[in-house]
């Protein structure tokens, strides 16, 4: 935990340590939303795991407090980014979100009627199942652009800050 937080701050660490809980949590909303049609889900799973893991973050934030960050730049402090650097950082995280929520669907829809539909060759299951796949490749590519983006900003503000 010290090194994750002396390389990205305490800010950086408890907002990628919040994906402890989020995610489960995402998973519940889904299963929750499919279980009551067809009984296959099991949201009461996903959601005890996503308590217990808000409950391990919570931990994790109680004892960050103890922890020193040194003195310098760190990846994700929103105080110390530049405002390109912030922008890229909230690009990242809006791709990221919107890839969770793809997975999220596919992981507790029944594909099977779209799958069908798009076999028999019907043109609306068509085009719905090549939005969905442009989607992904949106979230995908926006991912990794701003990713690169966000990265080469930081590396600029590394340049830029005088050694200690």
């Amino acid at each position: 935990m010290t090194g994750l937080v002396r390389r990205f701050g305490k800010t950086g660490f408890a907002a990628l340590s919040s994906l402890l809980w989020a995610l489960p949590m995402a998973a519940w909303a889904g299963s929750a939303d499919l279980s009551p049609v067809d009984k296959t889900a099991y949201p009461w799973i996903a959601l005890a795991v996503g308590v217990a893991m808000l409950a391990v973050w919570l931990v994790l934030l109680s004892r960050l407090g103890r922890i020193s960050a040194p003195p310098g730049p760190h990846r994700f402090e929103i105080g110390q980014m530049s405002a390109a650097e912030r922008r890229w950082t909230l690009a990242l995280l809006a791709f990221g979100t919107g890839l969770i929520a793809w997975l999220n669907a596919a992981a507790t829809v029944d594909w099977t009627p779209l799958a069908a539909d798009v076999g028999s060759g019907k043109a609306g299951p068509i085009v719905f199942a090549t939005a969905l796949g442009v989607f992904l490749a949106a979230m995908l590519g926006g991912i990794w652009l701003s990713w690169r983006r966000s990265s080469a900003a930081f590396r600029s503000r590394l340049a830029a800050t005088p050694p200690a």
